[in-house]
């Protein structure tokens, strides 16, 4: 990747104000329900009618720079993480943690004997969290090699997934989510930024739709959900600007977030993305708070009416099934349609 980047050049909190709006209504938007995501945390309540954690989040909400609303977890005051932690067990890893995890996974997708080892960076065995990150990358030591049998197509269209994924950080380390350090481009860890950088060395910069059209496979492949609803925002935002911001590099040497895109690029990726980052209950694979009692009133021969309360079964039981709430929706890019993401958790991953 070409360019030097700088915190200056790379933020590591996305002003919603510079974001065009209709890129930011799709990244708001609940696909599994048709509305958009819910706050489900009453950490904003304070700031009026429209935040309770049952609400919608709206794009007028969170672009007003004198007051701004999504901050990412290390610019959120202490007492806000301590409750978020003790709440909803919120808790982010930092970027060696998520490297080391990632790194596994690649060796066992590239075949390498050692866990540890990895085509994309070697990890550093004692190192000073202050001033490195934990990892060299071999970013500008060749091309990554692959593995009789495989190829680099098949590793930007493999799936991956990661689950309550916060702001994403092993999709897209933009930063590190525990120090707030930016990562430069050249040293991230993250999934897609693993598949970003293996489209650019096979493809080189002299044609951007070709890279374009395997960055979309490659956003495709990689998955996550959260509970709370600025989460979830965030790790969408988190993945377009890693695009953007790898896109940028590499055909302007520019590392910089700077969405100078069509407005056309942008919407086909946030459309991706706001399929594949969703919010949902974990345990239920129902949209957050959407279970609730069946309240039917059934109508009395004197003309009153009886109320007939009936308990959420999958609740009840404890389970994934027979719940009232709304099953969360996925879209297999193969088949071209939305699948609950029950039908695959529940068959290992295949629909």
């Amino acid at each position: 990747m070409k360019g030097k980047s700088t915190d200056s050049a790379l933020a590591r909190d996305i002003l919603e104000w510079n974001v065009p709006e209709e890129v930011l209504a799709v990244l708001l938007k609940d696909r599994s329900t048709g509305r958009n995501l819910i706050w489900a945390t009453d950490d904003y309540a304070a700031r009026g009618k429209g935040f309770g954690a049952n609400d919608e989040m709206q794009v007028a909400q969170i672009v007003d720079k004198d007051h701004p609303v999504i901050r990412p977890r290390v610019d959120k005051n202490a007492e806000e993480q301590r409750q978020r932690s003790v709440k909803r067990a919120e808790v982010f890893t930092p970027s060696w943690i998520c490297n080391k995890q990632n790194n596994l996974v690649d060796a066992a997708w590239f075949g390498w004997k050692k866990p540890d080892s990895s085509p994309f960076n070697a990890e550093i065995a004692k190192f000073d969290p202050e001033t490195e990150f934990g990892w060299k990358s071999t970013c500008g030591k060749g091309n990554i090699k692959f593995p009789k049998g495989k190829t680099w197509q098949e590793y930007v269209k493999a799936p991956r997934l990661e689950v309550s994924c916060g702001e994403a950080p092993y999709l897209a380390s933009r930063y590190d989510t525990v120090s707030g350090r930016i990562i430069p481009l050249c040293e991230r860890i993250g999934l897609l930024d693993r598949k970003l950088r293996v489209i650019t060395e096979n493809i080189g910069t002299g044609d951007i739709q070709d890279w374009l059209y395997y960055a979309k496979r490659a956003v495709q492949s990689i998955y996550g959900f959260d509970w709370q609803g600025d989460n979830v925002l965030l790790a969408r935002e988190n993945v377009l600007f890693t695009v953007v911001e790898s896109f940028n590099a590499d055909f302007f040497g520019d590392e910089s977030s700077c969405l100078n895109w069509t407005a056309k690029s942008l919407l086909e990726f946030a459309e991706i993305i706001s399929w594949n980052i969703w919010q949902m209950d974990g345990i239920k694979y129902v949209v957050p708070m959407s279970c609730k009692p069946k309240v039917t009133k059934i109508p009395q021969l004197d003309g009153t009416f009886e109320t007939h309360v009936e308990e959420c079964p999958g609740c009840r039981m404890k389970g994934k099934r027979q719940h009232f709430g709304t099953y969360c929706k996925v879209m297999d890019w193969n088949a071209g349609e939305p699948v609950e993401f029950r039908t695959i958790a529940e068959n290992g991953g295949t629909k």
